[in-house]
């Protein structure tokens, strides 16, 4: 009898994260995604299981299809609605087959970031992106800095949702100029 009080204490705890970050999700998993992110809008980070930043103030947020709801619902929220019928289906379709990577960089001019080129390392594969939309003319900062938020999205085929992946981004002459250590098994 002593085992049903801690049974009941279970059920109260909030869930804990998936082990992997699921790029086809379960309708259990879609309900979830929903339910996070109407109550998100009482936690200022609520995003911290998707990103992941450097001291120096440059980030990535990972947008798993997971994610991609939290934000939907999160949206529809703070506007005091729901999602209508059909919309997560379809925000699931528009993100196809990809993972989806915003990217918040810094640099000395506006226009550092036009040709920077990502490529995911996952061991020693190196993973093209789908989608590149890099921002042309970044945002001046104070101090002379510029923020650029960047758009990138790489097929999913070549990523488990388990994997510790490398995101480097490159300069038009090849040089890295940037990496973060994303770890999907973190991710739901």
């Amino acid at each position: 009898m002593r085992a049903l009080p801690a049974v009941a204490l279970l059920l109260l705890l909030p869930p804990w994260p998936a082990a992997a970050a699921s790029f086809a999700l379960t309708p259990g998993e879609r309900t979830e995604a929903l339910r996070v992110g109407a109550r998100s809008v009482t936690q200022e980070a609520f995003d911290r299981e998707w990103r992941v930043a450097h001291a120096s103030g440059e980030s990535v947020t990972v947008v798993t299809p997971f994610h991609r709801l939290v934000l939907a619902a999160r949206h529809a929220a703070f506007k005091s609605e729901k999602l209508k019928p059909g919309e997560p289906d379809r925000l699931l379709r528009e993100q196809g087959e990809r993972l989806v990577i915003w990217a918040e960089l810094r640099g000395p001019r506006e226009d550092f970031a036009r040709y920077y080129t990502p490529r995911i390392l996952v061991g020693d594969r190196e993973v093209e992106p789908s989608f590149v939309q890099n921002e042309r003319t970044a945002a001046r900062e104070e101090g002379g800095r510029y923020l650029a938020r960047s758009m990138y999205g790489f097929p999913v085929r070549d990523i488990g949702g388990k994997a510790r992946v490398l995101l480097v981004i490159r300069d038009a002459d090849g040089r890295d100029v940037n990496r973060f250590t994303i770890d999907l098994s973190a991710m739901r």
